[in-house]
């Protein structure tokens, strides 16, 4: 019995680190592409379209929550030391840093990521690749890397949104709601906050922007021609994305403090 458990753990790890190395080397493959695909403009804008503008009107929602249920929060855990003036403060740096580009990056693996898995899955699935290299066409550059872009580039942008709402929701709370002063508020806030805290939130969001877009159009663009295994992919992409923004949060954050 301990040695079967011994053989499947191996097994798993091995498996676990094959799919390391093939997402390693399609990236290296995306990165080459890169400055032959900023070229290609308007498909660039297109896919920041579909992945970005399509999906703001969640990210907007769930920042104004979360902003909303930050600052319900942060005033009942500073009101206890009687802080509540830095109620500001603290909303800033747990959007700036931490919540906004990690629900982004899950919102965006749930909304944008799945659909271009299923996307890249659905022409797969119906030989569109294969007529595209019958084209003398190379269908990662063609079809694929716009797509990644577009992902990598609406990250930070959504972040960005995220935070602004994030921030108008805690100040919604806490000044009209709670009874915190708005001057302090915002004055607290523009003396606490640093360039250094702003660009840890940036730096967090195009890393996650990198990790979830190529887990998404790897997933779809390797699916098996199948509906099922266009399901498969698009699961694999939410599952895979969640967790891959969930460890680099902790590694970024670790190197960062």
């Amino acid at each position: 019995m301990a040695a079967a458990m011994i053989r499947d753990l191996i097994g798993s790890l091995q498996a676990a680190l094959g799919a390391l190395g093939r997402y390693a080397l399609f990236g290296a493959r995306l990165a080459i592409e890169t400055p032959r695909a900023l070229l290609r403009f308007r498909l660039v804008v297109e896919q920041v379209y579909n992945t970005g503008a399509l999906s703001l009107v969640i990210i907007m929602l769930s920042g104004l929550f979360v902003g909303m249920v930050l600052g319900l929060q942060g005033f009942d855990l500073l009101e206890r030391f009687g802080s509540e003036e830095s109620l500001g403060t603290a909303a800033a740096l747990g959007l700036l840093k931490e919540l906004s580009p990690v629900i982004t990056a899950l919102l965006f693996a749930g909304r944008a990521g799945t659909a271009l898995a299923s996307e890249l899955g659905l022409m797969r699935a119906t030989d569109q690749f294969a007529a595209i290299e019958m084209m003398a066409v190379d269908p990662v550059r063609r079809i694929v890397m716009p797509r990644f872009l577009g992902g990598v580039i609406s990250m930070p942008l959504l972040a960005a949104i995220f935070s602004m709402i994030g921030l108008y929701g805690a100040q919604l709370v806490g000044v009209q709601l709670m009874g915190v002063d708005q001057g302090q508020f915002w004055s607290q806030m523009r003396g606490a906050v640093e360039h250094g805290d702003v660009m840890e939130g940036v730096l967090k969001s195009v890393v996650f922007g990198i990790a979830c877009s190529l887990v998404a159009v790897y997933e779809g663009y390797h699916s098996l021609p199948t509906a099922e295994g266009v399901g498969r992919a698009t699961t694999r992409t939410v599952v895979i994305s969640s967790v891959s923004v969930l460890l680099l949060d902790y590694m970024l954050t670790a190197v960062m403090l």
